[in-house]
């Protein structure tokens, strides 16, 4: 599950990275060249959608961060039992007889 979410979370940084590079903080970039005398999403919707969108997909890669990070540590419980185990089952190295 851990590198199902990491890979969500790549794609959602790449479409993040798209949807600032699109925008323009002086009103032109990718918005101004929809823009029409009769607009029914004209520049000031797309890049309110634009702004919108960017916000979403920060708090989604954040939320994904945090999921991928409880199932990191829900998983390391099992290997440090396991591992628990073995050091537990393990022999003493002095007590071992060697041959010469």
């Amino acid at each position: 599950m851990y590198y199902v979410i990491s890979i969500i979370i790549l794609v959602a940084s790449i479409m993040l990275i798209l949807a600032v590079l699109v925008q323009n903080s002086k009103g032109g970039g990718l918005a101004a060249n929809f823009a029409s005398p009769n607009p029914t999403m004209g520049v000031r919707r797309t890049a309110d959608f634009l702004e919108k969108s960017t916000w979403t997909l920060a708090i989604f890669i954040l939320v994904l961060s945090v999921a991928a990070t409880m199932f990191m540590h829900s998983g390391a419980g099992e290997e440090d039992s396991a591992i628990k185990g073995q050091v537990e089952n393990a022999q003493d190295p002095g007590a071992i007889p060697f041959n010469e």
